[in-house]
């Protein structure tokens, strides 16, 4: 275990840059256009061209052209990590700097809006990608200037800070695109509070688990100095299933109120759709307590480390919420498809950052949720039943405990 778990933990993490894979940002070409060189041209669709052409682009970079609405409508669904604008009179801004003296001018800007509710490092790489574009296509827009201002006969050359200006053209400015809350933990929280969810509902499986096995018989109690073990009950397996099912289900309710109290109420994280939220971590601690009941039913003592394979040592690195998912290797996107965390993250998220909007992740997450759980009652029930028919008892029916 601590093999697979080290392999798998630092695997998914070492290289986020180098395993970058279509990294959704969006481009906005809002310019107008102007004169410029004696005619009248867009320079902003000339840099969202190059931009998105650039051989360095394909494969990396998922750059999505797109107008401001649609911009704004895709970030506040969590669909693009950034946004690079082009401003409507960039063209005009371009044109300015190449007056003789360019005393007036004024620097023609980019605006990167990078979105903190995708997860703080999805927004600083894409946010970062866009500046590293905005930076080459204004390295490339100064080389055509200094070029034209150099082989322009009668007139005025520029001045030589015209020309470390024209060099050097496009100031770029970052600001956040589609703001959280302060207390939203840089995109974190959303997070950690899947992360608290899947705990929960481990944790308290197991406890259910355990104290069903004890108070049946099954299972010995020991609390300090003291040894309990009760006489075994005659209990078929799939009955003790649908017991622990029903006492999982039933702690998921207490579990799920006591995690907003402590982190909404006494903690003040920034959370809306109070009622919606509540649901939502109400069956998806259901749905792993469920989970692993089906996996203890199926493994016995072994179920928890294949839980903890399934939950955590799997799912955390292909989850998409530290790390995004454009930014680890093919296998952790492959098990980002199933793997239960990927899922109630992005419905988390969409809860906590992107007012609960179905198309940000809800509507996966709850779909998910539902083939979760009726996947690990089907399971647990087969396996219990089938255990039963072929007369597997947990234990004999003269086991007692040797005095």
């Amino acid at each position: 275990m601590t093999l697979l778990v080290s392999l798998l933990y630092m695997g998914g993490i070492l290289n986020p840059r180098g395993n970058l894979h279509d990294l959704p940002i969006g481009i906005v070409n809002a310019d107008r256009g102007a004169a410029f060189d004696g005619a009248h041209r867009n320079l902003g669709s000339q840099i969202s061209h190059a931009i998105t052409t650039a051989p360095d682009a394909h494969g990396t970079v998922s750059w999505q052209k797109l107008t401001p609405q649609h911009a704004s409508e895709l970030m506040g669904s969590g669909k693009v990590y950034a946004v690079l604008q082009i401003p409507a009179d960039f063209t005009a801004s371009v044109a300015s700097l190449t007056h003789p003296t360019a005393k007036s001018a004024q620097r023609p800007a980019l605006t990167v809006l990078t979105n903190p509710g995708v997860g703080s490092m999805a927004s600083s790489l894409a946010g970062s990608t866009a500046q590293q574009a905005a930076a080459q296509a204004s390295r490339r827009l100064g080389h055509t200037l200094t070029t034209a201002a150099s082989s322009s006969t009668g007139h005025t050359p520029p001045t030589p800070a015209a020309q470390l200006l024209m060099a050097d053209p496009i100031a770029v400015t970052t600001t956040v695109g589609h703001p959280i809350g302060s207390h939203s933990g840089a995109g974190l929280t959303a997070f950690y509070y899947t992360l608290l969810l899947v705990l929960t509902g481990f944790i308290s499986a197991t406890v259910v688990s355990n104290g069903v096995d004890a108070h049946l018989g099954y299972a010995v109690t020991d609390i300090g100095p003291w040894h309990i073990r009760r006489p075994p009950l005659s209990i078929t397996r799939i009955r003790t299933f649908a017991v622990k099912a029903t006492v999982s289900t039933v702690l998921a309710a207490l579990t799920s109120a006591l995690l907003m109290l402590t982190t909404i109420a006494v903690l003040g994280m920034d959370a809306t759709h109070l009622p919606l939220l509540y649901m939502f971590s109400f069956c998806a601690t259901t749905a792993v307590a469920l989970g692993v009941q089906a996996i203890n039913a199926a493994f016995g003592s072994l179920g928890q480390l294949v839980g903890m394979l399934i939950f955590f040592v799997l799912a955390l690195p292909s989850s998409g919420a530290t790390v995004p998912l454009q930014a680890i290797p093919g296998f952790y996107r492959f098990l980002a498809h199933f793997e239960p965390m990927r899922q109630l993250n992005d419905a988390v998220r969409a809860i906590l950052y992107f007012d609960a909007r179905a198309d940000a992740g809800l509507t996966r997450g709850w779909t998910m949720i539902g083939v979760g759980s009726a996947l690990a009652l089907l399971t647990g029930l087969a396996v219990s039943s089938y255990y039963d028919r072929k007369g597997l008892r947990r234990l004999l029916p003269d086991h007692s405990e040797t005095p």
